[in-house]
């Protein structure tokens, strides 16, 4: 199964840590030729001072004053204005990182070490204002409290619900590396109607590999309006799956294979199809590695959810004969499986949810990893 980092359209640039003022290039081009400040203004119509200015750096090269230099030096205006673009954006930048400068202990809730790994973060890490910088380019917010509104406040509900320890910076981040892995796939519309009609060739896949089930699901769900995307977990995240929407057309379906297990996978999809189609537009879902335990799926909406995939997977018409198996049998647990047409793993998984023993079936599950 391919990460979802891989294929990202973010770019990094090189930031100098040096930029020198236009006026030094034009001091150097008066000196080859052999022309004095002094009659550069006349020629230019400038004052020797506003000359002297912006040879120091003090004063700024217009567009204007590009054109005129064009015609005294012949050295064209498109030129000057690029160095003084750059100059400018330069002096901004560092005076930026002044202020970000009191802003550093931010970096201390998020997992920098993490991004640095995926190549998210390049600065040095002695550099702080400059690691803050890219930091909220990569969460794609201005500042510290643009942060809060968009990544914190989402996650709100799932941290205060968690029965466990949850680290709001690494929640974030992993919510926004799918945030990113979302935008690069084309989905159609949203179409609520067509989702549901898939539900029977998604539920098939259950049985396949992940080599041939992943690409299937993931343009099954992309024609429906659904981009499904695949993010290894970030230390402290804890989080199995996450359901958000994107505008009013696409929807996000993220699953992290915390647990790596195909039952607990295929519940966790499942389950976020749930909220895609039972609940609003406007709610984040974010939940724990087991999402059927109790306490791990509190709301209403969860409980929702979780019934949802439960029956889809395994209709409740089928509950009696399921409770009635020998758990021990993983023959009879394959049979069954295979009558209702979904993976042995999906049966066995149920089992012990409903018999509250987890002892048997361990031959029965499988293991899904992310491949880098």
């Amino acid at each position: 199964m391919a990460t979802t980092h891989a294929g990202s359209t973010e770019r990094y640039w090189y930031e100098p840590v040096e930029v020198l003022p236009p006026g030094e290039t034009l001091r150097e081009t008066l000196d080859a030729l052999n022309m004095s400040q002094a009659q550069l203004a006349v020629r230019a119509g400038l004052s020797t001072k506003h000359i002297n200015q912006i040879i120091q750096g003090q004063a700024v090269l217009t567009h204007e004053t590009a054109i005129t230099l064009e015609r005294v030096t012949g050295v064209p205006a498109r030129f000057w204005n690029e160095l003084e673009s750059r100059y400018r954006d330069h002096l901004t930048r560092e005076q930026e990182r002044e202020k970000l400068s009191t802003h550093v202990e931010w970096l201390r809730r998020m997992p920098i070490a993490a991004l640095r790994k995926l190549g998210r973060i390049t600065a040095d890490h002695t550099d702080e204002p400059r690691t803050l910088q890219q930091a909220l380019n990569f969460f794609g917010v201005a500042g510290i409290e643009a942060w809060e509104e968009v990544w914190a406040n989402p996650a709100a509900n799932y941290l205060k619900s968690a029965a466990f320890t949850v680290d709001p910076g690494a929640m974030a981040a992993w919510l926004r590396l799918g945030e990113i892995e979302a935008t690069n796939i084309r989905c159609q519309p949203f179409d609520r109607a067509r989702l549901k009609s898939v539900l029977p060739q998604l539920r098939e896949l259950t049985v396949l590999p992940p080599a041939d089930f992943e690409p299937r699901m993931r343009q099954l769900c992309a024609d429906a309006g659904v981009a499904v995307v695949l993010v290894r977990e970030i230390a402290g995240c804890r989080a199995s799956g996450a359901t958000r929407w994107l505008s009013p057309s696409k929807v996000v379906v993220q699953l992290s294979l915390r647990g790596k297990r195909n039952d607990k996978f295929w519940f966790a999809f499942f389950h976020e199809l749930g909220h895609v189609l039972l609940h609003g537009k406007r709610s984040v879902f974010i939940e724990a590695e087991d999402i059927a335990k109790p306490g791990n799926g509190s709301s209403d909406e969860e409980a929702e959810a979780n019934k949802f995939a439960a029956d889809l997977l395994i209709p409740p018409t089928y509950r009696s004969e399921l409770i009635g198996l020998n758990p021990w049998n993983p023959r009879q647990v394959r049979a069954f499986a295979d009558r209702l047409g979904v993976a042995p793993a999906i049966v066995a998984g149920r089992l012990q949810f409903e018999l509250k023993d987890y002892r048997f079936g361990k031959d029965l599950f499988e293991k899904y990893e992310l491949m880098d």
